[in-house]
């Protein structure tokens, strides 16, 4: 799974509980796009969250 270029959030895993208490596996994965953005003065295609894009943490190419 992709990890985000900027802040390194990925995928987090816990127990999904049903409503009998029952207890399995579950992985919540972050909303990751690709992108094209500026890295040391070229475009280049890099994964980053939605949260670094909207909070302009990333220059787009």
């Amino acid at each position: 799974m992709a990890k985000c270029a900027v802040c390194g959030k990925g995928v987090h895993f816990g127990n999904k509980v049903s409503h009998s208490h029952r207890r399995s596996n579950k992985m919540w994965k972050s909303n990751v796009k690709s992108v094209r953005a500026m890295v040391n003065g070229a475009a280049k295609r890099i994964y980053v969250c939605t949260s670094c894009l909207r909070s302009g943490n990333v220059e787009r190419a």
